[in-house]
């Protein structure tokens, strides 16, 4: 894989799934020759094919679930990843948390604390000591307030105590919750964070991942989810950073780190959701009314809500499934036989090296940590991609509470112009969005020709059939080398659905809190978004060429 990017602009919270792509045509190829022009006035005339999921759960085991549920993760991001012994070392104080983007739900805290720190928020705002002190951190910590960071009575004495030895997991919650801000609002000065009553589904747009990953004692142990180079695609990388300086086996901690925590190779309010050792982070997707999006991931690569979760929980919140036998064959599937085998082979000799114990104590054995169901012969399938599956019924409870959240209410904007605007959308963005936002989103994937004109591909790596490896009919590896845009689908992409490489239209809710658009989080403001100053050949090239007009349409987005 070879890409030389250079230094581009930060953008991390804008790569897990696009939450404004919008485009105007759609293909079953990848070359982007438009066969759906036909629309109404409320949207597409094609829909895109229905796309199940798991219904009847019971939402509110699913809050708890969204919240709290890690399924052994812990082991994970305390013995591999060591985050709590990272904080403890880094000294990080609550005020530090809320720079980061975390934010802190005020229901967890007991009430000599709530008033604690009530009162000197009041009399000091948020240069206090209590808030600027490493104590009131795991404090936040052990009470289950830092929203998403989740710990466990793994020692069985009853209570919570980091301290003490009880481990931290992460759940759901951390990529996909923010609070209402009611005691602490997120101000420029402490980042995107925030303290309040805490509020599921919603992105939390500033949220540092790759920064939280630097503050670990070992982030080496994240290293597929990295960008990485590999002899076998020639020791070039892809991603934000250049190619050359693409971490190998051999990178030490504080590469890593200054890799992860640079926000113009890891920018704020991304994730990087595929273990193909490509920096393609993508902006984080809101996770409210999940019934009304699918197919799930940028490229559109998985059809279930449930099958996106399970891959979140079995891969991405414990990577170390990918060194496991039906783990190593996905990665061989994925991203070829000889790059495969190498990243699954420099990745056990980084857990080895810095002696990771799996479950039985031993050093670089007894992975993943994770509780789940092996299920080998449904290895290398959106269903279990490495041969795992969490609970079912926990599946579906999940299912029950994301399809349940409802948007949040929109902010402030003009009424009178966002009437205007809404014929504006629908004169120029209906091919491929609906008027109505409590319309499911049309589930066909836009291929990445028709999103990204300038598209100009070269093939650099195939994906034969491997005795023994479950076959996944992906199309060829390919990337274009002047753009991070498609760093997303060079790897992983939906061909193995038969659908074309490109990219699945996003819910339209909640953008007037956005100011990165496109999944790359490229894009600053929906008025440059809009603006034919990019060019014809740039990703997502509509737009409407009168400033008075484009107002209009910007308003009529920001209230949605």
């Amino acid at each position: 894989m070879n890409k030389t990017h250079g230094h581009v602009g930060w953008v991390f919270l804008a790569a897990a799934m696009a939450t404004s792509q919008v485009a105007c045509s759609k293909s079953n190829k990848d070359n982007g020759d438009p066969v759906n022009q036909n629309q109404t006035k409320d949207g597409p005339v094609d829909q895109g094919p229905d796309h199940p999921r798991l219904t009847g759960g019971d939402k509110t085991r699913g809050e708890q679930m969204f919240r709290f549920e890690t399924f052994g993760n812990e082991g994970f991001w305390t013995d591999a990843v060591r985050l709590p012994t990272g904080i403890v070392a880094a000294k990080l104080t609550p005020v530090q948390a809320l720079q980061a983007g975390l934010s802190v739900n005020v229901d967890a805290l007991d009430a000599a604390t709530k008033t604690a720190v009530a009162n000197e928020l009041a009399s000091q705002g948020t240069s206090g000591p209590l808030l600027n002190d490493p104590a009131t951190t795991l404090l936040l910590i052990n009470a289950n307030a830092v929203i998403g960071v989740v710990v466990k009575d793994t020692n069985g004495d009853g209570k919570r105590d980091v301290a003490s030895g009880d481990k931290v997991g992460v759940s759901c919650a951390l990529c996909h919750a923010i609070t209402d801000g009611s005691v602490v609002k997120s101000p420029n000065n402490l980042g995107g964070g925030s303290i309040g009553k805490q509020v599921d589904g919603p992105t939390p747009h500033n949220l540092n991942v790759g920064g939280i990953f630097a503050v670990a004692a070992n982030t080496r142990a994240l290293y597929p989810l990295l960008q990485v180079k590999l002899a076998a695609n020639g020791n070039k990388s892809i991603g934000r950073a250049p190619s050359d300086q693409g971490l190998t086996e051999t990178s030490t901690e504080a590469q890593v780190d200054a890799l992860v925590g640079n926000p113009a190779f890891y920018p704020l309010g991304t994730f990087d959701d595929a273990p193909d050792g490509t920096g393609a982070q993508q902006h984080i997707a809101a996770f409210f009314r999940t019934d009304l999006a699918a197919p799930w991931g940028t490229p559109g690569d998985i059809a279930r809500l449930e099958n996106f979760n399970n891959l979140v929980y079995t891969v991405l919140l414990d990577p170390t499934s990918l060194v496991t036998p039906d783990g190593r064959a996905f990665l061989r599937a994925l991203g070829g036989v000889a790059a495969g085998n190498e990243l699954a082979d420099d990745y056990l000799a980084i857990l080895k090296d810095t002696q990771v114990k799996g479950k039985g104590g031993v050093v670089g054995e007894g992975f993943p940590y994770i509780t789940a169901t092996q299920v080998s012969d449904k290895a290398g399938t959106e269903e279990a991609p490495v041969g795992l599956r969490v609970n079912e019924d926990a599946l579906r409870d999940l299912n029950a509470y994301t399809d349940s959240l409802a948007a949040p209410a929109p902010g402030t904007f003009d009424a009178t112009l966002a009437a205007r605007g809404k014929e504006q959308f629908t004169a120029r963005c209906t091919n491929c969005h609906n008027v109505d936002q409590g319309k499911r989103v049309p589930s066909f994937i836009v291929p990445m020709k028709s999103i990204f004109p300038g598209y100009n591909p070269t093939v650099i790596a195939q994906r034969p059939e491997e005795a023994g490896v479950r076959p996944i009919a992906f199309a060829p590896i390919q990337d274009d080398p002047a753009s991070i845009f498609d760093d997303k689908t060079v790897v992983v992409e939906a061909s193995r659905r038969g659908e074309p490489r490109g990219s699945a239209m996003p819910l339209l809710l909640d953008l007037g809190r956005k100011d990165r658009f496109l999944h790359d989080s490229s894009v600053v403001g929906l008025a440059s978004l809009l603006d034919p100053a990019r060019g014809d050949k740039a990703p997502h090239a509509v737009y409407v060429p009168d400033a008075a007009q484009r107002a209009e349409l910007v308003e009529f987005l920001k209230s949605l």
